[in-house]
């Protein structure tokens, strides 16, 4: 029991009712709760500060932009974009061991598993900006499943990066193939790119597609055919 749940009973009235009793304890739940998530946050690099350089950085952009960092509306704009980054970049302290974390199973189904339209948001490594989109992931076990759960979180680590989307596509099925060792691995990626929405062609409704296609679903027609048929597949709305 923590030392704020044991200054809670020690605290509690003779008279307490069991509803303020359940009250008392949810909140002290939710405290011990909250702390672990920081905790947990802290871990995983979402809550990141090395010794306030990139704060310092983004004042000194601010300025070069002709802007005052000292004004009230920018106070805490270095500081803020400097945990922002940290966030969007947590990818590097993470890998695929971690990610997985025994949610290897054996299993003798053989048939294709698809997870589709995951969210995802990444950073191009060419000028900073996100591009953002959906990942469609496949793979047929070959006496070996994952968790569901697990996918989602292997596509944000590596989209946590500063990334292509290319690369991003062919990590995420490279790291499934190693971990389960499949008959095979599908991946598709749409994204919308604000490099070319913002600057540049300034095209709005641009959409970009990737695959990565290894093992059966590179080598077996029908069975990439099989893949895009229960895909659906059809481009962001």
């Amino acid at each position: 029991m923590s030392t704020l749940s044991r200054q809670h009973r020690k605290r509690r009235p003779a008279h307490e009712t069991s509803t303020a009793r359940g009250l008392r304890l949810l909140s002290s739940q939710t405290v011990e709760d909250n702390h672990r998530d920081i905790l947990h946050e802290r871990e995983a690099g979402k809550i990141e500060e090395k010794n306030g350089r990139i704060k310092n950085l983004v004042r000194e952009i601010l300025i070069e932009l002709g802007e005052d960092p000292k004004r009230e509306g920018l106070r805490r704009t270095p500081k803020r974009v400097e945990r922002a980054l940290h966030f969007l970049t947590a990818g590097y302290q993470q890998n695929v061991k971690k990610i997985l974390n025994s949610a290897v199973f054996d299993e003798s189904y053989n048939e294709m598993v698809i997870v589709k339209d995951i969210d995802f948001y990444s950073l191009c490594e060419h000028h900073l900006l996100p591009f953002y989109g959906k990942c469609h992931v496949a793979y047929i076990p070959n006496g070996k499943v994952v968790g569901l759960s697990k996918i989602p979180r292997l596509v944000d680590m590596y989209a946590r990066r500063l990334q292509l989307q290319e690369r991003l596509t062919t990590q995420i099925a490279k790291a499934l193939m190693k971990a389960l060792k499949p008959e095979g691995v599908a991946v598709v990626t749409e994204a919308r790119h604000l490099c070319m929405m913002m600057r540049g062609v300034q095209k709005q409704n641009t959409v970009v597609t990737n695959s990565a296609l290894l093992g059966v679903f590179h080598d077996d027609r029908a069975c990439r055919e099989e893949f895009m048929q229960l895909l659906g597949h059809r481009q962001m709305g």
